[in-house]
């Protein structure tokens, strides 16, 4: 039966935490030399997995790999398509109150923003629309171009890449959905939106293999 494919740093938390047990991540970033923050990504996929356990205010502990065998085989072909939604977006002339009913009515943490060409120009988040009102900004004329953060710093996934590499860049970038893209035209640089792969939609996932 084969195991989750785990990377060099992993391994070598695994091996931390079972000669340290439990141990916090602030001991485990401090033993490694690296920050909290770069081995976010790592503890979260080590929990997630089942192969270490986080007790709050206690620390990490080793549970074993053997009992993540069945779960890595469920999660190891899975790919963004299979779980991705339809996603939530909106056009950059849109003004920003606009959006905002958008996002509310659909209940998402962030929108999509297209292009006169339905190409993916931007994205907006709850964060965005929060500092827009604050800042006192005419959310009833302003576009929604003019606060969205841009392609090509727009955090996405293909259809093609796999639930783990994808819950990766969502913990890495502290995001809560990944718009799920084509590339066209003729370098290949252009965005499609084709769905969206969110937080929620993740946890579904894990609780549907787990529950099975």
């Amino acid at each position: 039966m084969e195991l989750i494919q785990l990377n060099e740093r992993q391994h070598k938390i695994i091996e931390i935490v079972k000669e340290n047990e439990p141990i916090t991540s602030e001991h485990i970033a401090a033993t490694l030399n690296v920050t909290r923050a770069t081995l976010r990504s790592d503890l979260a996929i080590l929990t997630m997995t089942g192969i270490l356990d986080a007790r709050p205010k206690v620390g990490y502990f080793y549970t074993g790999i053997s009992n993540v065998n069945l779960f890595g085989d469920s999660l190891r072909d899975k790919k963004v398509e299979d779980v991705m939604s339809i996603p939530s977006l909106a056009r950059k002339d849109e003004s920003v109150y606009d959006v905002i009913v958008t996002m509310f009515l659909s209940d998402v943490g962030s929108v999509v923003i297209i292009d006169e060409n339905d190409l993916v120009c931007g994205i907006v988040s709850r964060k965005d629309m929060l500092k827009a009102t604050i800042g006192g900004l005419d959310i009833n004329k302003i576009p929604i171009g003019m606060i969205m953060t841009r392609t090509p710093n727009v955090v996405t996934a293909s259809k093609d890449d796999t639930i783990l590499m994808a819950t990766k860049k969502i913990i890495e970038h502290e995001i809560d959905s990944l718009p799920v893209v084509e590339y066209c035209g003729e370098e290949n640089k252009e965005m499609k939106l084709v769905g969206r792969l969110s937080k929620t939609s993740i946890a579904k996932l894990f609780l549907e293999i787990i529950d099975n």
